[in-house]
């Protein structure tokens, strides 16, 4: 298996079928619904049928040998008057 892809996100998590289309593992939503509703995407491990499934930081994400996964970003606000 080769490295783990890490898709940033801003929120606690993110859907299934955006998390595949943001790491480049299918081109459109067209296509993530139809591995999904195939079962060709586990998470943890598990097949996973629903596009809308939600993804948090720490599950693993595995879709034809490639392995993803969340990193949570952390927006930093600075004040310069």
């Amino acid at each position: 298996m080769s490295e783990q892809i890490e898709v940033p996100i801003r929120d606690e998590s993110i859907r299934l079928g955006q998390l595949l289309k943001l790491a480049g593992a299918v081109e459109n939503g067209v296509m993530a619904r139809e591995v999904i509703a195939e079962g060709l995407v586990l998470v943890d491990g598990e097949p996973e049928t629903r596009r809308g499934a939600q993804i948090r930081p720490g599950q693993r994400i595995e879709f034809r040998g490639e392995e993803m996964g969340l990193s949570p970003v952390t927006l930093v606000l600075v004040n310069n008057p």
